[in-house]
């Protein structure tokens, strides 16, 4: 039987996913970086992290479409769990913003280079990829204030939920 805490980390996992699939209206913002920064940070058996976000991500992608770039997608997402892993040791708000920043950079990176190396948009050279990060900047202000906006949302409720019912500390192993 899973513990309250998983069941409290899945439900919050499980709205904000439904953002994903409605969408929020503005280009870029989805709650899915902040998602894998939670599960790396919260889920005591650290593999839920990666079956969290990743399950998010294959059925919303089932949904919304799937694409030729998923693979950088899923690797940023894989790194953004490994900072949450990093944000775990010390979840202070400093350190939790600092994560959710750096996740978005990631992705900004990661995401850009496989969309300049696997698409016939920009040429392949080092014109063709500053191109590709250049034109990308003006998206770039959506992700990094969606991912703040719902590690805010998300980081919050659980600390809330944690100082309003101190049994969801338990069991961290």
């Amino acid at each position: 039987m899973p513990s309250t805490r998983y069941l409290i980390l899945f439900s919050i996992i499980l709205i904000a996913a439904l953002f994903r699939i409605i969408g929020t209206g503005l280009p870029n913002v989805s709650p899915v970086a902040a998602i894998a920064l939670l599960g790396g940070a919260y889920f005591p058996k650290k593999m839920w992290a990666f079956v969290a976000t990743f399950a998010v991500m294959l059925i919303s992608d089932a949904i919304i479409g799937f694409h030729n770039t998923m693979w950088a997608v899923y690797g940023s997402f894989a790194l953004i769990i490994g900072i949450g892993f990093l944000v775990s040791r010390n979840r202070t708000p400093l350190n939790v913003t600092a994560g959710s920043v750096a996740g978005s950079i990631i992705f900004f990176v990661i995401t850009n280079f496989a969309v300049w190396y696997g698409s016939g948009y920009y040429s392949q050279d080092m014109g063709g990829l500053l191109t590709s990060y250049i034109l990308a900047i003006p998206f770039f202000h959506y992700t990094l204030l969606g991912d703040l906006f719902f590690t805010a949302v998300l980081f919050g409720t659980v600390e809330w939920l944690t100082s309003r019912f101190p049994k969801l500390t338990e069991a961290r192993a």
